[in-house]
């Protein structure tokens, strides 16, 4: 006869739920670890058929091609890692000093003097130590007797802030274009929605190809350039602005300015403190216009002027002089901005339209402006629904920035595609795209994410 099993009778490791469940993932683990050491030694095996050596040092070869747009690379030695480590100490005390806060307040927002601690040590800590340590910060330009690796440094310099325009630019169009979307006027509203649905449906290149061939390229000659009196220049070889050169009072004036700019947000937080716990709103935009003015006014007649402008003058067969944006460079952040921006809208424009109707009525029905109830009630609902899929929009620009290769712009695929030419190390440049344009993404995704966090509806 079969003996039964008493309740308390202890099952094996091995025959209960949680072995079993170990056992499978140890086996799919060994599985993944085989294919990949299989993959590697395949790779070496073919490589070295070809007489093709593998590894990284190839990297400190001589480069030897020409880079059309160089953006400076900063030196990760010296004052930088002095930069970064004051960043990383101000940021962790300021994290610090919030949770230990929040912990004996029983997590009430902090008040404004915790809070100016706070940025003193995020924001005062690091520019301090950049007022100390900016002689040892080197900057690399890239030349053609650089290496390989600063190479690939510059397109990545060129992808980034490619990016960054982007992301910033297209996130302010397309709550421009919702919100012409939501307007009562028919013409404002039919031109924008004509605006979501051409762009959303004609493909990226595409518009790429049109930016640069057609509206860049048939600008009139560097002798016929429009000119706007030396403030603004643009031809064929793309729009030239005045530079800000700085002076020796440029470091007191920036730092001013942020102090100003981080004074406007204590006051606003403050100001929005007080509506809550009052119901009346703390008067904050006068102080803040004589903050934000008074305060660097006060810097420049310290130190005296901190800029200079240097204007672009023709020289030659070019302008000199000044600062300018290459038609590949302003094609590419143009098109990924329009592109970009009609997916925005039309995200941010169904995040608005899914915030209950009441909650404007009761607005309005305590006399709000339409700007204050957009502004304080229905944005600040709607931005839980509208970052998850924001998200995927910067990331597909970060993505999008390699189709520059086909109008010419030199960022970080297109150089990359240079050096694998070069120097046949194929599978050492495919993995250094696919790790960059991963960290990328990551970064773009937890800075998304800690956002999202923040304005989430919470539970109760």
């Amino acid at each position: 006869m079969s003996q039964k099993k008493t309740p308390n009778e202890k099952v094996p490791f091995w025959r209960s739920q949680e072995g079993r469940a170990w056992t499978f993932q140890i086996f799919l683990l060994a599985a993944f670890v085989w294919l990949g050491v299989t993959l590697y030694h395949n790779t070496l095996v073919n490589l070295e058929t070809r007489g093709i050596s593998s590894g990284f040092g190839f990297l400190k070869n001589e480069a030897g091609f020409r880079i059309g747009e160089v953006t400076g690379v900063l030196l990760p030695k010296g004052g930088v890692l002095w930069f970064v480590l004051s960043l990383a100490a101000g940021l962790g005390i300021s994290r610090w000093i919030s949770r230990r806060i929040k912990k004996d307040t029983k997590k009430e927002p902090l008040r404004t003097k915790w809070l100016a601690l706070c940025l003193l040590f995020s924001i005062g800590l690091p520019l301090l130590t950049l007022y100390l340590v900016h002689d040892s910060i080197e900057i690399a330009h890239y030349t053609e007797s650089s290496s390989y690796l600063l190479a690939l440094a510059t397109g990545l310099a060129n992808t980034l802030k490619v990016t960054l325009i982007g992301c910033v630019a297209s996130t302010f169009l397309g709550l421009f274009i919702a919100l012409g979307r939501l307007s009562p006027n028919w013409l404002l509203s039919n031109l924008c929605r004509w605006y979501v649905e051409l762009n959303r449906n004609l493909p990226m290149l595409l518009q790429l190809f049109f930016w640069y061939f057609i509206v860049l390229q048939e600008l009139p000659g560097v002798r016929q350039s429009l000119d706007l009196g030396g403030w603004l220049i643009l031809n064929k070889r793309g729009l030239y602005l005045p530079a800000f050169v700085p002076q020796q009072g440029a470091w007191l004036f920036c730092a001013a300015l942020v102090i100003a700019l981080c004074g406007v947000w204590l006051l606003f937080r403050r100001s929005r403190r007080l509506r809550d716990e009052r119901g009346i709103p703390g008067k904050c935009f006068w102080p803040s216009v004589g903050l934000l003015v008074g305060l660097p006014a006060l810097a420049w007649i310290i130190a005296g002027t901190p800029f200079s402008l240097d204007f672009p003058v023709l020289k030659g067969f070019n302008y000199r002089g000044g600062t300018g944006l290459t038609p590949e460079f302003t094609a590419l952040v143009v098109g990924l901005t329009v592109y970009v921006s009609a997916f925005n809208a039309e995200i941010m424009r169904s995040g608005i339209e899914a915030v209950s109707k009441g909650q404007r009525e009761a607005a309005r029905a305590l006399a709000m402006r339409e700007g204050q109830v957009m502004r304080l009630v229905i944005l600040p609902q709607a931005m839980r629904i509208i970052v998850p899929p924001l998200t995927s929009e910067y990331l597909a620009i970060a993505k999008n920035s390699s189709l520059a290769v086909a109008i010419g712009y030199p960022e970080f695929v297109s150089i990359g595609g240079t050096i694998l030419n070069q120097s046949g190390q194929a599978v050492e440049i495919v993995g250094i795209w696919m790790g960059i344009y991963l960290c990328i993404s990551l970064c773009i995704s937890l800075g998304m994410n800690i956002y999202n966090s923040k304005v989430a509806l919470v539970e109760r």
